[in-house]
């Protein structure tokens, strides 16, 4: 991934739609999705591994993510993961896009942010109503 140029790789879990990855990509942004390099109803530890391999954010939409990070991240009891640079997505799959087009410049700080020292993550829940990073 480029800080310098702003551009990063994405890897999409199963059930974000299409309509995301053409967000990312319509704004440079190198997009994986998870039907291209894992089978359907892979378990969360390796769609997470999968996107440490590839030098990719993690953008997860399902509630099974949401305790993955929860159990991982903000409260890590181990490090496994502690690389693991995530976008949850916690609104429905109508909204997603829409909201991830309205908060790509904040996401875009954060990832600036956290790519300048290797100890650091980028975290940001989409949510309907609001926005929220974990630093």
């Amino acid at each position: 991934m480029n800080a310098a140029n702003g551009q990063f790789r994405v890897l999409l879990d199963a059930g974000v739609p299409d309509s995301v990855g053409k967000v990312f990509a319509r704004y440079g942004h190198m997009v994986i999705y998870h039907r291209d390099v894992l089978p359907e109803q892979t378990v969360d530890e390796v769609v997470c591994a999968t996107a440490l391999a590839n030098d990719a954010i993690l953008v997860a939409i399902d509630g099974d993510m949401k305790q993955m990070a929860k159990q991982y991240g903000v409260t890590p009891q181990g490090d496994r993961f502690n690389n693991l640079h995530i976008i949850r997505l916690c609104c429905n799959e109508v909204l997603a896009s829409k909201r991830l087009e309205h908060s790509l410049t904040l996401i875009d700080h954060e990832w600036t942010f956290a790519a300048a020292k290797v100890a650091r993550r980028m975290w940001v829940d989409v949510c309907p109503h609001q926005l929220r990073t974990h630093r």
